[in-house]
């Protein structure tokens, strides 16, 4: 299965449901990026369109490529040459096509859609049938905006615990683990 990422910077949804982009976090460019690196994904694409987190997110890169930090923790270096920067989720998606030579199939996650077509099973299910790889999108912020919401032709089922309340309100980085391991895991 051939699999990319994307974390979603912009664009997003604020809590009034209203189009913004967000910061990137560092925590989320390294733990995200081991995340992809362990399960095998192609390619993770850090999506953000502002110059500065641009620049930002290529000198934390930048910077384990460096002899003495690579030196120093090469594990981190070689999860981490998996990350890019993409302007935004077209970039990306023009990007996986030059390596592919086809289109992905555009899915994305989210515990507050109004409706849903599968869980990780038929998603891997329906790339097989199609003979596609996926991009997967995970919103940052109060989640995806409609206008990235638009392009995904499959919406994941949201992670529930057996155990919860009702309270579903994971960080990004917990949501990418466990949907990988989910994909990817025995």
């Amino acid at each position: 299965m051939k699999l990319y990422l994307g974390l979603v910077h912009h664009p997003i949804k604020n809590k009034l449901g209203e189009l913004v982009t967000t910061s990137v976090t560092n925590l989320d460019i390294h733990d995200i990026s081991r995340s992809c690196r362990t399960f095998g994904v192609k390619k993770y694409f850090i999506i953000t369109p502002f110059v500065a987190q641009t620049e930002l997110v290529n000198e934390i890169l930048g910077h384990w490529e460096q002899d003495k930090a690579n030196a120093f923790n090469p594990d981190r270096q070689d999860a981490l040459a998996i990350a890019q920067v993409a302007k935004s989720i077209d970039d990306a998606i023009a990007e996986i096509e030059k390596i592919e030579g086809k289109r992905p199939l555009i899915a994305v996650t989210g515990a507050n859609f109004d409706s849903f077509d599968g869980d990780v099973k038929e998603l891997t299910k329906k790339m097989e049938v199609l003979n596609m790889p996926c991009f997967l999108l995970f919103g940052t912020g109060w989640g995806l905006h409609q206008l990235a919401l638009d392009k995904a032709e499959f919406k994941l089922s949201p992670i529930i615990s057996k155990n919860s309340d009702g309270y579903n309100h994971l960080s990004v980085r917990s949501a990418v683990a466990i949907y990988l391991d989910r994909l990817f895991g025995e």
